[in-house]
């Protein structure tokens, strides 16, 4: 049975490194993505049947520095179904130029019904945790973390299981014990983005031109935060972000 995966990120060292990880746990093929519109819009090509989707059996396009079997390779089974090359796995990031991470999960799972999706991002908050799973994701894995813990968590997805680290779990629980008085819990997930993103001392050009988005965007955004956080100017909301470690 061919196994295939999607990795969607917008730094080629995590497609390089995540791709190499994915091979030796058995993938075919390791499709790759820079964007969600463009991880969407390849899995509609899929679907659809079209040869000259990245992947697809016909395409003649290498996926990850795999070679794309050709037409008289054993592509197993199910190859002549439309959607025989459609991803068993997602890995996705949640800072993405445009549509941000969490956003994507619904759209991913309707796309290609039955695929895993494990978020893997450089934010390793509980908080970021707690909401990939609620959006629909089935695993949360820090970019920090070693290669055994990718390999634990693709496996553990395989198995029709959550994944999260153990610390996370743990941290995961206490956070559920006292959500009641987490400030936190109200904000969308653009909003912690660039709540992040001011703690780390980025201005509001800065934080426009890293989320892909218009000043006015991240002006605004960051006028709802001072609302609903209860806190005033730029100067209190770094503070809140530090003190709450966003």
């Amino acid at each position: 049975m061919t196994k295939h995966a999607l990795v969607i990120d917008d730094h080629p060292i995590t497609h390089l490194g995540a791709s190499r990880l994915l091979r030796d746990l058995g993938y075919d093929t390791v499709g790759q993505a820079m964007s969600g519109e463009e991880a969407l819009d390849q899995l509609a090509r899929h679907a659809a049947g079209d040869r000259t989707a990245p992947g697809h059996p016909m395409s003649g396009h290498p996926i990850s520095g795999n070679p794309v079997p050709g037409p008289c390779e054993n592509l197993g089974p199910d190859s002549s179904r439309p959607d025989a090359r459609l991803p068993d796995l997602i890995v996705l990031d949640i800072s993405l130029p445009g549509t941000g991470g969490l956003d994507l999960v619904a759209p991913l799972l309707a796309a290609a019904p039955g695929a895993r999706i494990l978020i893997f991002s450089m934010n390793d908050q509980t908080g970021f945790a707690a909401r990939a799973l609620q959006a629909g994701a089935q695993g949360f894995l820090s970019k920090n973390a070693p290669p055994s813990d990718f390999r634990d968590a693709v496996r553990t997805l395989e198995a029709g299981e959550f994944y999260l680290a153990p610390k996370q779990a743990m941290a995961l629980a206490t956070l559920r014990a006292g959500a009641a008085d987490d400030p936190l819990g109200a904000l969308s997930d653009r909003e912690r983005q660039v709540l992040g993103l001011i703690g780390q001392g980025l201005g509001l050009q800065a934080i426009a031109d890293q989320l892909n988005v218009s000043y006015k965007t991240a002006a605004n955004t960051s006028s709802a935060l001072k609302k609903k956080l209860g806190v005033d100017g730029i100067n209190g909301l770094m503070k809140f972000a530090l003190d709450s470690g966003v």
